[in-house]
């Protein structure tokens, strides 16, 4: 790490979900990853647990309801991401990561507004049609995970990573 780089921690539980062989994403309308698929997921709120935080960001960035499966593990990146308001320059994004089942409800194309809504809509997309322009970091694990079933152990760092403009 060099010492003129200031981090920001942001700790997210997030769900991968399969539909007839696409996988459940949200365009994402800001952050590090706009511009680009993201899963489900995010901030844990206080008083909330993880589950209860992927459940709760499943109905509102995609409008379905869902049954977690499993824990399936953590992961980590570590991206150039200015933030200003914080005085930093990095973001490193921990994300703790759960197999999830659909149960009801419609995908959200056009979700409701509010502080904090990051989705500009949720979509499924075939896994061969995932790769780096289009996706974040957490979306490509996926992607490795479906065919692997395995998480990294080590951090990634991403020094060329390029946040895409509005």
């Amino acid at each position: 790490m060099n010492e003129n780089e200031k981090w920001h921690r942001h700790l997210g539980a997030y769900g991968i979900c399969m539909i007839e062989e696409k996988l459940l994403v949200i365009h994402k309308g800001n952050g590090p990853y706009i511009g680009r698929y993201d899963l489900p997921g995010g901030t844990v709120e206080a008083n909330e647990s993880l589950v209860e935080a992927v459940k709760r960001e499943f109905i509102e960035e995609s409008g379905i309801n869902i049954n977690i499966k499993r824990n399936l593990g953590v992961c980590d990146f570590l991206i150039p991401y200015e933030l200003p308001k914080r005085g930093t320059t990095h973001i490193h994004h921990v994300a703790v990561i759960y197999f999830v089942q659909y149960i009801t409800g419609m995908l959200k194309k056009n979700p409701e507004k509010f502080e904090g809504q990051d989705s500009l809509g949720a979509f499924l997309v075939p896994i061969k049609e995932i790769n780096s322009a289009n996706s974040s970091p957490l979306v490509l694990q996926a992607k490795d995970w479906i065919g692997t079933e395995k998480f990294p152990f080590e951090s990634q760092r991403l020094d060329d990573w390029v946040v895409l403009e509005k």
